[in-house]
């Protein structure tokens, strides 16, 4: 399956990010906006969940198994998933998001392989080690990148 096109112009910023060491501060952001809509009731989808800590878990160091093209494509889903003017602007209450999960199910899709790597990876680990690596980073973490 093709990537969308509204996708695809995500990619040179995902880029972007990970070449300026930028990603701290995107997770931040995207875990901001995940925690509004649930409340709003829009609902963290799994697969929003296991991007963001594929992106934890790389910026960390600690899993580097995945092709350079995954990440990409994950990291420009988080940027898609953060901006309000894509391709359905997420103001537009009820289908604001459609396109945002849209886009997130093509990338786990596509590259379902690599995540699953990644998920029994992850649950290979211990609870404790687990939520290590599902912490978000700190403000000052963030700055350091800067």
């Amino acid at each position: 399956m093709k990537m969308p096109l509204n996708l695809a112009r995500y990619l040179p910023i995902a880029e972007r990010i990970l070449v300026r060491g930028r990603l701290p501060a995107l997770l931040l952001a995207v875990a901001r906006k995940g925690a509004r809509k649930n409340r709003r009731g829009g609902g963290l989808t799994g697969d929003l969940r296991l991007l963001q800590a594929l992106a934890l878990a790389y910026w960390r160091g600690e899993y580097r198994a995945v092709s350079r093209q995954a990440l990409l494509a994950s990291v420009a889903a988080l940027v898609y998933f953060l901006s309000p003017l894509d391709l359905v602007p997420d103001f537009l209450v009820g289908v604001g998001l459609l396109d945002d999960f849209a886009v997130l199910a093509w990338v786990t899709r596509t590259w379902s392989k690599e995540l699953d790597a990644f998920r029994l990876w992850r649950e290979a680990q211990s609870p404790a080690r687990q939520a290590e690596l599902e912490r978000l980073p700190s403000p000052e973490e963030v700055r350091r990148e800067k």
